[in-house]
This record gives structure tokens, C-alpha cells and sequence, in this order.
């Protein structure tokens, strides 16, 4: 359900198949789960080794909790201001609802220019709408800039991870892309990071060179001066934000500041908490068009008012996409991000897809977490995913109507609401030990003992061993 009849999101945010179902596909791949653990490692003892050196990061932590809760209880204001600054700067503001809506207004931007080909910068939004699928039917290619975008686009694949999207890959995999996909390629590439990188660089060049137009993402807008902003670890997004004749950017209503000095405490927590460097090696900021350039802004809502409804969901809109949970969390280790069927995986993921489309579609998600709480204990604006996770269940529950597990525990209750027939019940009980030696409950509570051990009950009840003793 949404809140207050508010449209859901569409987009790239469920799945064909439940989480369960692609899991165990997933559990399955060795080299796929070799490739997470080495990654996931990897990053959060980086990660760890900077947030140590900072002995105020409780209270960076809260201010950039505290920040993002004022951008939430007053996004209306916000948002009018932001598109007053960029109107005043020469920009264009577009509103979308909904991912049709978003890649409308873009396909026909690009239309105008008369453009065949695109340059983007690394967009969470863009791939949440599905927007190169959308250029493409138009007869307009997108060519991702970002490395590891690349490799996924160039492999054909999806992206698993919010910050390094092709975390399930190896240097002989992406070797083999190369060399498969990438026009004019050393035939005699290595899997040397350095080669990779170096034929990369030759095929994306060229490509910026012609590019007309670009679309990008933006991690923060500030309100009060229109400004928006990029942070990227390899300085293709700077090409793209000042080559082109036409710059088009999508960002998620929520992405707000309110003031320039707010990025202080955001451009501190992000990449500490994401690729675990003090700060990121490029920040470009932009406010409205530039000298010979076109500059179009689309706020996306796509079921982020339907989020901010629920009082009890909200905060997951705190999200600056940074990948901590992602990295500590044991679920997405083992599965990687294909098996959250949605572009955001792991614990945010969890909470934050079932709330953009509604828990009906996106049921099995809010249970993708063994709510051990390392999610929240990383995340650098607080978001209490643990909590979420079972407010979700809770919906999830609520929307299915009269179930197995209701019918039990009403079962359960009317049994222990007297003590005749409570006393009764834990006799009975005894047989279970029988269906223990079997080490399985027959169907339907076979499926709950088919991953579970089941107890052996005892031989004697405590009210029993009482009144003997």
C-alpha cells in the first residue's frame, strides 16, 4: 500500500522473481560470493581506518542526521526555493512523478537538440527509472562514463552495488568485456588495472569530445543557491558536466541541503563512510546554466511522497547513497545486489524499495536481513534500518489478510486464555518428541523446520514436575 492514495514508484525498484528465490541462485555462485567477500572486506577496513582518525564522528553523525530530518519536515519550502535559485541562474526546473513522467521530459530534451548519443555522469536516479531503456526505444544511445557503469553496461549485466555497481566482477572478467565489447580494444589486453583503466580512458575520450549532450545525477542540491553537486573518484563527471552544449540532470526530490556551509558535514561523512578516503578526489558543484550551456533540472518524486508519509519510514530518505550498509551487511556479502532485484540493494534497499512502490510489490524484501543492526551502527545519518525492517514486516503481514502465522497465534491465544486447556496443550506437546526423531514438522510447518532446527520438547512439563515435587 502507499500512504494517503500517493503514487508508487516505478521504475527499477522490484524484481521478477521474490528475494528468496534469487538468493539461492545467487548462494550458489562461488566466484560471485569470492568476489563480494574480497570487496566487501576491503572497504570496510578502510572505512574503519578513517572514521577512527575523527574524534567528533558521533557528532558529525547527528548533524548530518539532524540536517536531512529539517530537508524532510520542510521539503515543500525547500524545493520552491531551489527552483526559484536555478530559474534565476539561467537553469530550467522540470517535475516529475513518476518514472514515465522523468524519462519523457529527458527523451524529449535530447530530441530537441537533435542529439543521437549521450554522456552520463554515474546516476542512482537515472538507473532507478530505467532511463537508458528509455532512450534507447527513442533511437538514442547513453553511454555511461563511469568505470565500473561501463563495465556493466559493456557486460550487459546490472549493477549489485551502490557505489562500485560492479563489485561482482574480476579483473579476467572485465578483461573479457573489454575485449568482446569495446570497439578498436588491444586484442592482447591483460587483466592489469592499469591497462583496464588506459583502455577505458581511450574509449571514453573520444566519446566526450563529441558528446552534445549530458545527463547526470547529483548527490546535493543546496537550496538557497541553486547550486547542485557531484562527487566522483575519477573526474569523468567533471568532463561531462562542462564539454557539452546541454546539460540534463535527475535528482530525487530528497537530495536537499539547505545552506552551502551543510555540504561541510556531508562532503566529511560521504566518502569516509563509501570508498573509506578522507575526502573524494573531484567535487563539481554548478549553479544553473553557463556560459554557453543549457542546463535542465527534473526532480523526480517517483513514491518519495509516499515515503515521507510514514512517519515510521521517513527517515530512509536520509540515504546519501554512501554503501556503508552494503559492506558490513552478511546477507548482501553472500547474495550480492542482483538478488535485491531492485537498483538499491542491500539493507537500504530493503526499506527503501517496498516504501517507493508499496509493500505489496516488493513483499519479500523487508525480510532480506538478519536485523543484526551493523547497518545502523555505519550508516553516517543514523537511519535506523533494523526498526524500519520490522515496521515493513508488519505491512507486509497487514496486506496479506488472514495467514498461517495469524491463524497460530490465535490459536495460541485463545489456548493460554485458560489455564485448563493451557495445562492440556503442554501435555500434548510431548508428542512432539516422536516428530522430533523424524527432525521435521509435516507440511505446511514443514517449510519452517526445512531451515531450522527443531527442539526436542521435554519429557515432563514444569507445571507436571510442580505438582509432583
Amino acid at each position: 500500500m502507499t500512504f494517503l492514495g500517493l503514487p508508487a514508484g516505478s521504475g527499477h525498484l522490484h524484481g521478477e522473481r521474490g528475494f528468496p528465490a534469487a538468493a539461492r541462485d545467487a548462494l550458489d555462485d562461488v566466484q560471485l560470493r569470492r568476489n563480494l567477500g574480497r570487496a566487501t572486506a576491503t572497504i570496510r577496513a578502510k572505512r574503519a581506518a578513517v572514521v577512527g582518525e575523527l574524534p567528533d564522528w558521533a557528532e558529525l553523525r547527528a548533524a548530518g542526521a539532524a540536517i536531512k530530518d529539517d530537508v524532510l519536515a520542510h521539503l515543500d519550502e525547500y524545493l520552491v526555493q531551489l527552483e526559484e535559485q536555478v530559474t534565476a541562474r539561467g537553469g530550467t526546473v522540470h517535475w516529475a512523478r513518476d518514472a514515465g513522467e522523468a524519462n519523457r521530459i529527458v527523451t524529449e530534451l535530447v530530441r530537441a537538440t537533435g542529439a543521437r548519443e549521450v554522456v552520463k555522469v554515474k546516476s542512482m536516479a537515472t538507473q532507478e527509472i530505467r532511463l537508458n531503456d528509455a532512450l534507447a526505444a527513442a533511437g538514442i544511445a547513453a553511454i555511461e562514463t563511469d568505470l565500473a557503469e561501463l563495465i556493466v553496461q559493456l557486460g550487459h549485466d546490472e549493477p549489485s552495488h551502490i557505489l562500485v555497481p560492479a563489485i561482482h566482477r574480476n579483473r579476467s572478467e572485465i578483461r573479457e568485456i573489454f575485449r568482446r565489447e569495446m570497439p578498436g580494444v588491444d586484442p592482447d589486453l591483460t587483466d592489469d588495472p592499469r591497462a583496464l583503466a588506459e583502455a577505458a580512458r581511450r574509449h571514453l575520450r573520444a566519446k566526450f569530445l563529441e558528446a552534445q549532450v549530458a545527463i547526470s545525477g547529483a548527490n546535493f542540491a543546496v537550496a538557497e543557491t541553486g547550486t547542485l553537486g557531484v562527487v566522483e573518484s575519477e573526474g569523468n563527471g567533471r568532463m561531462c558536466l562542462t564539454l557539452p552544449r546541454t546539460l540534463i540532470t535527475v535528482m530525487g526530490i530528497e537530495k536537499l541541503v539547505p545552506t552551502w556551509r551543510d555540504l561541510e558535514v556531508y562532503l566529511q561523512l560521504l566518502p569516509r563512510s563509501s570508498t573509506g578516503e578522507r575526502m573524494n578526489p573531484y567535487t563539481s558543484t554548478w549553479a544553473g546554466a553557463v556560459e554557453g550551456q543549457e542546463f535542465h533540472l527534473v526532480l523526480l518524486d517517483n513514491g518519495r511522497t509516499a515515503t515521507l508519509a510514514d512517519p515510521e519510514g521517513r527517515a530512509a530518505l536520509r540515504c546519501i547513497r554512501c554503501s556503508a550498509c552494503l559492506n558490513v551487511c552478511p546477507v548482501y556479502e553472500r547474495t550480492g545486489g542482483h538478488a535485491y532485484g531492485s537498483v538499491y540493494p542491500g539493507p537500504i534497499g530493503a526499506v527503501l524499495s517496498p516504501q517507493m512502490t508499496g509493500v505489496k510489490e516488493n513483499p519479500t524484501l523487508p525480510f532480506a536481513s538478519s536485523l543484526c543492526g551493523a547497518c545502523y551502527d555505519v550508516c553516517p545519518v543514523a537511519i535506523d534500518i533494523p526498526t524500519m525492517l520490522v515496521h515493513l514486516r508488519g505491512r507486509v503481514t497487514e496486506s496479506k489478510g488472514r495467514t498461517p502465522e495469524r491463524a497460530v497465534m490465535g490459536a495460541a491465544a485463545w489456548t493460554m486464555r485458560d489455564s485448563g486447556r493451557w495445562t492440556r496443550a503442554l501435555r500434548a506437546a510431548r508428542l512432539g518428541r516422536l516428530l522430533r526423531r523424524r527432525r521435521a514438522l509435516p507440511p505446511p510447518l514443514s517449510a519452517w523446520t526445512a531451515t531450522r532446527e527443531l527442539p526436542e520438547p521435554p519429557t515432563e512439563t514444569f507445571r507436571d514436575w510442580w505438582a509432583r515435587r
